[in-house]
């Protein structure tokens, strides 16, 4: 079969197509046939070896697809079903071996690549707004890169929960999605210093949680902005890691809080991954949340869809079809 391989870390040009064996599923696995794999920032992270994973590997985390073949054991998918999954190395090839219980089914009403598209990025947004800082009517949240893959998912979820949205955007574009997910107010950060324009929107008052996938560039300024007691979600680093932080300044800012979640917790148990991915297949299917798929892209193009991601190029979900 063909997928991506990296055998060095670095750059996109790591990122090469090459001919490996179709994997074969074990007791409990399933193979499947991917129909599109999600691409995230988190598949960047493992390719230049900020996340380190052993060498060669195949990237990309999420995918949606058919059941080709089942392993031993395995009762609650047949050969034919459509399935999904996230969290689990090696979407970036036409066939990829998954274990049962990381798979969810996709009703007959989603599309195969909308089910890739929503996966890793639909189930952050969930764990972030639902379990991370549960949001509740009267809350106010900053979401910074409110036009990415999960702020616009992270922005709509927020309004269902009843929570005012402080969105921040690179361009006017971006802007005007953010806005039309719901965000009731959006900063153009490359215009305006976003804490001193959500301290002026919250009356002073400051926010009550601050959902970060961007790190280094924009979490100091970001703690200023919180209501005594508020929550930092540091959830990425697109503009790099944050760097070494004195804990005494929790304090000095009024008893802050910081937590650093990652996906891989919050679906650890059958019961949460069912819940999560049920949950936004249930709204795709209502037509309640709306899904912005940028671009699609073919696998042996794998280099330039992290270099358009990386690049903060996109808004929405970049997705790679074998």
């Amino acid at each position: 079969m063909k997928a991506i391989q990296v055998k060095e870390n670095g750059g996109v040009e790591q990122l090469r197509l090459a001919e490996i064996t179709t994997p074969t599923p074990g007791n409990g696995e399933v193979l499947v046939k991917i129909h599109a794999a999600g691409v995230n920032f988190i598949d960047i992270y493992h390719r230049t070896g900020l996340y380190p994973l052993p060498k060669p590997f195949t990237p990309g985390l999420e995918a949606a697809g058919v059941v080709e073949a089942i392993g031993d054991g395995v009762t609650s998918v047949a050969v034919g079903d459509r399935v999904a999954y996230s969290t689990q190395l090696g979407a970036y090839a036409e066939f990829a071996v998954v274990p049962e219980a990381g798979l969810v089914p996709v009703p007959a009403e989603v599309s195969l690549t909308d089910a890739a598209a929503v996966m890793l990025q639909g189930m952050t947004a969930h764990y972030l707004a639902f379990s991370t800082f549960p949001l509740k009517k009267g809350d106010t949240a900053l979401i910074h890169a409110a036009a990415g893959g999960v702020g616009l998912l992270l922005v709509q979820m927020a309004k269902k929960a009843g929570a005012t949205v402080i969105g921040t955007v690179s361009t006017a574009e971006k802007a005007a999605l953010a806005k039309d997910a719901g965000a009731d107010h959006v900063i153009r950060y490359t215009q305006t210093d976003f804490a001193a324009e959500t301290r002026r929107l919250t009356g002073g008052d400051g926010v009550d949680v601050v959902y970060d996938s961007v790190g280094q560039a924009t979490f100091e300024k970001s703690l200023t902005v919180l209501k005594p007691r508020g929550m930092m979600v540091l959830f990425g680093q697109s503009s790099g890691p944050v760097p070494p932080f004195n804990l005494g300044e929790l304090n000095t800012l009024g008893s802050l809080y910081i937590t650093r979640p990652s996906l891989f917790h919050y679906i650890a148990s059958r019961e949460d991954l069912l819940w999560r991915s049920g949950d936004i297949f249930s709204w795709l299917k209502a037509g309640s949340l709306n899904l912005r798929i940028d671009r699609t892209i073919p696998l042996a193009e794998a280099a330039t869809a992290h270099t358009l991601l990386a690049a903060r190029k996109t808004a929405g979900k970049v997705l790679l079809i074998p």
